[in-house]
């Protein structure tokens, strides 16, 4: 599952809550199900920190490097 595209794991993560929202998920499958919606949201907060973390800094033409801070 960490394999995947941050695309994929939202792709995956909203299929899971289609099919919980639906209601005829028997509740063992519903508690698999939620597990497995917890690690693709961990793997789509993961890839989104690791992406900002990216953008943040960037390279002048000098070399300075300019720290945006994502999170204010």
């Amino acid at each position: 599952m960490e394999n995947l595209s941050f695309e994929e794991s939202l792709d995956k993560l909203e299929e899971i809550v289609n099919k919980l929202e639906n209601g005829d998920v028997p509740l063992d499958d519903a508690i698999y199900e939620f597990n497995n919606a917890m690690k693709l949201v961990k793997i789509c907060d993961d890839k989104l920190t690791s992406a900002e973390e990216s953008i943040a800094k960037i390279v002048k033409e000098n070399g300075e490097v300019i720290d945006f801070n994502l999170t204010e």
